[in-house]
C-alpha cells in the first residue's frame, strides 16, 4: 500500500479527491493544509484553520505549511517545507484536488518531480457538472464560504450546495460566465460532512464580511457532533 500525503484545503474538491484516493487503497499518512498570507494564486484561504477540525472528524493526522505572499514565494515555501515533511513522514506521493487548472497542476507536478514524489490527481479533467453531482451524491455536505464572482451575491454565503442549488448555480454560471466548480477563485467552499467522516461539523457561530460585490463567511466557532 503506497503511503501518500494529500493537499487539503477543507473545500469540496480536496475532500472528494481524498475520498477517491482512499477508495483506491492509498495509505494517507497526513493531510497537508497550506496557509497563505492573504489572496493566493494557488491556495484556498477562507477558513483553512478549520481543517484541523475536519482532520479530527476524519481521524487523520494533519500538518500545516505557512507560505509567504507572491506566486514565486508561496511555491518556494511549499517546496522547502514539503521536503522536510517527506523526510519526517516517509510518504512517496502527493495527492491534490485540481480539476481543470493547468497552472496549478503544472506547478504542483513540478514540485513533486523536484522531491521525487508521485503525483495523483483523481479529479483531473472531470466534467464540472458531473463532478459536483458526484460530490453531492457521495454524501458530502458542502457550504459556500466565499463569493467573488458576478452572479453570486451575499445570499449564497452559508448556502448548502444540494441538487436544487446545483441547478441554480448551473444557470448562474452559464449566464455570468463563471467557473462552475470555482477553481478560478469565483467562490470557496467548506465541507461539514462526508462519507469518510467519523463525525460531522456543526457551525455554532459565523460572521459575514461583505465588501462591495464580494464577501466571506468566516467560521468563528464550530464543534464535532455525532452523525
Amino acid at each position: 500500500m503506497l503511503r501518500i500525503a494529500v493537499l487539503f484545503s477543507g473545500g469540496k474538491d480536496s475532500n472528494y479527491a481524498l475520498w477517491c484516493l482512499m477508495q483506491q487503497g492509498f495509505e494517507i499518512t497526513s493531510l497537508i493544509t497550506v496557509i497563505p498570507k492573504a489572496y493566493s494564486y494557488m491556495f484556498h484561504y477562507p477558513n483553512v484553520e478549520w481543517t484541523k477540525l475536519q482532520a479530527e472528524a476524519l481521524n487523520l493526522p494533519i500538518n500545516f505549511i505557512n507560505v509567504r505572499e507572491g506566486k514565486n514565494e508561496e511555491l518556494k515555501d511549499l517546496l522547502f517545507q514539503l521536503r522536510s515533511l517527506k523526510e519526517k513522514l516517509y510518504f512517496k506521493g502527493l495527492g491534490f484536488g485540481v480539476v481543470a487548472s493547468e497552472y496549478q497542476k503544472t506547478k504542483l507536478e513540478f514540485i513533486c518531480e523536484e522531491l521525487g514524489l508521485a503525483s495523483y490527481t483523481p479529479l483531473w479533467m472531470k466534467n464540472q457538472k458531473s463532478l459536483l453531482k458526484e460530490e453531492i451524491d457521495s454524501g458530502f455536505e458542502i457550504i459556500i464560504t466565499a463569493c467573488m464572482a458576478k452572479g453570486l451575491n451575499r445570499k449564497w454565503l452559508g448556502k448548502k450546495i444540494d441538487e436544487e442549488n446545483l441547478q441554480k448555480l448551473i444557470i448562474l454560471s452559464e449566464k455570468h460566465g463563471f467557473n462552475l466548480i470555482f477553481e478560478g477563485g469565483e467562490a470557496e467552499t467548506f465541507i461539514l460532512d462526508g462519507p469518510m467522516f467519523k463525525k460531522r461539523i456543526s457551525i455554532l457561530e459565523s460572521e459575514i464580511e461583505w465588501m462591495g460585490d464580494s464577501g466571506l463567511l468566516r467560521i468563528k466557532k464550530a464543534k464535532l457532533v455525532n452523525k
